[in-house]
């Protein structure tokens, strides 16, 4: 089965739970939701291939990157980490899609033109900053230049190959002190870079999904702050 239709598998099945919000894993939580007061927000899953295989819908995993930004060191929230494009969805966004394709085209200067949306995952809670993430998939059908295009909202800009991120090597678990207490999630290593936090545990959950992951041991940690 192609990589592709794994995916529009997976969608299939979040649109049937229309509704359902989903919850970060206890482990994660550092503080509770006020869901009265939380903001709506988008992020970009953007499945990119190599060469040829960008065009062909039969791409399998070993075929295909992830877009990622590394965001500024100066940000209020979420300083230095990385993440998938994305943001808060404005008023004036016509879709949830719509929303992730404007702040990945903000972030990254992607021609959105070239993004096939697949469709959307069960939005995900984020209680560190009171958001209701939508993450949102993508098919790079026809790619562009990517850069940091706001360079007070993204450091870097980079492409990490789906293979890369599937081997246990590469898979340990981010830690977090806070006082007397462990927080941990899921973390991928790429190039010295350290995917955690809440963008690790949506691929980490994706990745779970699709069927894709690999034995990996979780005994192996990394304090992340």
């Amino acid at each position: 089965m192609s990589a592709r239709l794994e995916l529009e598998q997976v969608i299939a099945r979040h649109t049937a739970q229309v509704g359902a919000t989903q919850r970060l894993p206890n482990e994660w939580v550092m503080n509770e939701m006020e869901l009265g007061a939380a903001r709506r927000a988008a992020v970009l899953i953007l499945f990119g291939a190599a060469g040829e295989a960008a065009l062909e819908p039969q791409s399998q995993t070993d075929d295909l990157d992830l877009l990622f930004v590394e965001r500024a060191a100066t940000l209020r929230k979420h300083a230095g980490q990385i993440a998938f494009p994305g943001g808060g969805i404005d008023q004036e966004d016509p879709s949830v899609a719509s929303a992730a394709l404007r702040e990945a085209w903000e972030e990254t200067g992607v021609d959105t033109a070239g993004i096939e949306v697949l469709g959307t995952l069960g939005e995900t809670e984020l209680p560190v900053s009171n958001f209701l993430v939508t993450p949102v998939l993508g098919w790079w059908h026809t790619e562009s230049e990517v850069y940091p295009a706001d360079p007070e909202e993204s450091a870097g800009v980079f492409r990490a190959p789906v293979a890369h991120l599937l081997d246990p090597r590469n898979r340990l678990t981010g830690v977090v002190h806070r006082g007397t207490r462990k927080f941990k999630s899921p973390a991928f290593d790429f190039e010295d870079r350290i995917i955690w936090g809440f963008t690790a545990i949506v691929l980490d959950r994706l990745f779970n999904e699709l069927g894709w992951t690999r034995p990996w041991d979780n005994r192996r940690e990394l304090r992340m702050a």
